[in-house]
C-alpha cells in the first residue's frame, strides 16, 4: 500500500511491468514486423498508425523499439548476473582467506575499477567480437569490481559476529560458515546494488550498441536504434529522439524501484 502513496513510484513500477511485458511477449505491443517496411510509407512522422513514425526503410519505429527490448534488457540483466556473481565470489574470498591473497586480490579489483566501464567494455568486445552477447560480458567485468569490494567489506563484518565464531565453535566446516551464513548475511547490499546497477547496465549496453558494437543490422537494439536516426536528425529528429527518451525513461523508472528496493532493506 505504500506504493500507492508514491505516485513517482507507482508510475516507475508498472512502466517497468509493461517493458518487461514486452521483453517477454513483444506481440502483444508491436503493432507492425519490426523487420518488414513498406517502401510507399518512408520517413512518415509519429500518428494513430506509427507512434514513433516510420524510418528510412518504411519500417515502424515503435515496433522496432518494443522488439529492441528483448535484446536491450536481456543484454543488461545478463551483464548484471555476470557482474554480481564473479564480484561476489571474489569479495567473499577475499574477505575469508584475509592476509596477502586479499590484499593481492584488491590490488587487482582496485585495476579494474580505476579502469572506465565503457572502455573495459569496449577492450573486451573487440576481443570477443561484436553482437550483444560480449557486450554483456564486457559490461559485466566493468561492473564486478564495484560489487566484489561491496561483498569483502561485508564479509569483513559478518565473519565476526557472535554467531559465525560460534558455528566455528562447534566444528562447522569453514566453506559450510562461508556458505550458510556469511554469505546470505553479506549479499544483501549487493543485492540492492544490483538492483541500482541495471540501469547503468542498460545505458552502457545502449551506449555499445550506439557505437556499432552490438547486434548488426537489421536486428532492433535500442542503441542501434538511436544511432540509425542520426543522418536524418535534421529532417526526421524523431528516429533518435523517440528511442532515446524510452532508455532514459527505462533508466530512470529502474534507478526510482531500486532506489525504494535499497530504502526497504
Amino acid at each position: 500500500m505504500r506504493m500507492f502513496k508514491k505516485p513517482g513510484l507507482l508510475i516507475s513500477a508498472v512502466f517497468l511491468l509493461l517493458v518487461l511485458l514486452a521483453v517477454a511477449v513483444p506481440s502483444l505491443f508491436a503493432t507492425h514486423s519490426p523487420l518488414d517496411g513498406v517502401a510507399a510509407q518512408k520517413m512518415l512522422g509519429p500518428s494513430a498508425q506509427h507512434w514513433f513514425g516510420t524510418d528510412h526503410l518504411g519500417r515502424d519505429v515503435y515496433s522496432r523499439v518494443v522488439y529492441g527490448a528483448r535484446l536491450s534488457v536481456a543484454a543488461a540483466a545478463l551483464a548484471v548476473i555476470i557482474g554480481v556473481v564473479v564480484g561476489a565470489v571474489v569479495g567473499l574470498l577475499a574477505g575469508a582467506i584475509g592476509g596477502k591473497t586479499d590484499f593481492l586480490i584488491m590490488r587487482v579489483v582496485d585495476v579494474f575499477i580505476a579502469v572506465p566501464g565503457i572502455l573495459l567494455a569496449l577492450i573486451v568486445v573487440a576481443s570477443l567480437g561484436f553482437g550483444p552477447w560480449s557486450v554483456a560480458l564486457g559490461v559485466a567485468l566493468g561492473a564486478a569490481g564495484s560489487f566484489a569490494r561491496v561483498m569483502r567489506s561485508q564479509v569483513l563484518r559478518v565473519r565476526n559476529e557472535e554467531y559465525v565464531e560460534a558455528a566455528g565453535a562447534l566444528g562447522v566446516r569453514r566453506g559450510t560458515v562461508l556458505l550458510t551464513h556469511v554469505l546470505p548475511n553479506a549479499s544483501r547490499p549487493v543485492i540492492s546494488m544490483a538492483a541500482l546497477e541495471m540501469g547503468t547496465a542498460i545505458l552502457s549496453v545502449s551506449a555499445l550498441s550506439f557505437l556499432g558494437f552490438g547486434p548488426q543490422p537489421p536486428t532492433p537494439e535500442w542503441g542501434s536504434l538511436v544511432a540509425s536516426g542520426r543522418q536524418f536528425v535534421a529532417t526526421a529528429p524523431w528516429l533518435s529522439i523517440l528511442p532515446g527518451l524510452v532508455v532514459v525513461a527505462v533508466v530512470l523508472s529502474v534507478n526510482r524501484v531500486a532506489q525504494q528496493i535499497g530504502a526497504a532493506k
